[in-house]
């Protein structure tokens, strides 16, 4: 189908998409399943070897008196109970949608990436304190326990991050969890390195830097998955997408007057959903009502950084906008 569009994109390509809403939106969903599945595997994997972690470290920070074993096991008990989290939310978001929850459980991952991030933030406080604390006051250290189990802690996060690698940019979740093991194994480094210096220096107070570059290492991370977690929840227009980039493709529709009430927001990881009131020309056909409709949701689909596939456009005469109840300024 050709595209009646004066914009600067090439609209002549033919099209084919199945527009028939006779399933709803004609939108297959089949793929979550499988990803969903491949998912809660690789977390279940990835926190049988996180718990390991955290016991070995907690055991080896207790033996040698290391704050940075004791840092890094904090930030293995937050990755252990957000994998939990995770596995929850995978699960959650598999579940079916219904009359009260019309989007399913698809946002529970967002949920589980803020309570990650708040729960990171605490524990990056604590450490960070006990950190000062111990450069302050010279803290008894062994290091040879340090060694060992920093060893250990690098050689597991190394097989995590094998673990979840293949599935980082399925969700927002598994993003979260693959970075949180990659920070793991720098943390587990830092140890190593503390315990080689104590061994080899005497200078305990490495353990202490350690443990506050521990912190360094989690405090952006924890911040910049917060920010994303909460710019989702208050449904913010996407990074990727420019709104009046968007307005200016759907005004150039031949027989379109003016979009307002543009409304684009992600609704979980891979799915986001755009809303517009669009006045088009009186009098119009409802074949070329339909034409402007199948026109709008090609275009959103397919020429913008993120396709825009779950589309709700409310075509109406110019003159309607004076009657409706919400204004939204200039969206």
């Amino acid at each position: 189908m050709a595209h009646n569009m004066s914009l600067g994109h090439d609209h002549g390509e033919a099209h084919h998409h199945d527009h028939g809403h006779g399933d709803g939106y004609g939108h297959s969903h089949g793929h979550s399943h499988d990803h969903g599945a491949s998912s809660r595997g690789r977390l279940i994997a990835a926190l049988a070897v996180t718990a390991t972690i955290l016991i070995a470290e907690l055991i080896g920070a207790w033996i040698s008196g290391s704050l940075a074993l004791a840092a890094d096991a904090g930030h293995m008990l937050v990755d252990s109970s957000g994998l939990v989290i995770a596995l929850i939310a995978v699960h959650l978001s598999q579940r079916p949608r219904n009359n009260r929850f019309t989007w399913g459980w698809s946002r529970a991952e967002v949920l589980a990436a803020a309570l990650q991030a708040g729960m990171l933030i605490i524990i990056c406080g604590i450490v960070a304190v006990e950190g000062i604390s111990h450069l302050i006051n010279q803290p008894d250290v062994e290091p040879v326990p340090m060694l060992i189990i920093g060893a250990i802690g690098l050689v597991a996060n190394a097989a995590s991050i094998i673990i979840l690698a293949g599935g980082r940019e399925s969700s927002l979740n598994m993003r979260a969890a693959f970075l949180e093991v990659v920070n793991d194994a720098l943390g587990s480094l830092a140890v190593i390195l503390a315990a080689i210096i104590g061994l080899a220096t005497g200078w305990v107070r490495a353990d202490s830097i350690a443990s506050l570059f521990i912190v360094a290492l989690m405090v952006p991370r924890a911040f910049t998955l917060l920010r994303t977690a909460i710019r989702i929840l208050m449904e913010a227009t996407p990074d990727e997408i420019d709104l009046d980039d968007v307005r200016e493709h759907i005004c150039g529709v031949n027989g379109v007057k003016d979009c307002h009430d543009l409304h684009i927001n992600t609704i979980s990881t891979g799915v986001v959903a755009l809303t517009a009131h669009v006045a088009v020309d009186s009098g119009l056909s409802v074949a070329e009502h339909h034409r402007i409709l199948h026109t709008l949701e090609d275009c959103t689909a397919q020429h913008f950084p993120v396709a825009i596939k779950h589309t709700t456009f409310q075509l109406e005469a110019k003159d309607h906008s004076g009657h409706e109840r919400l204004h939204h300024g200039a969206a």
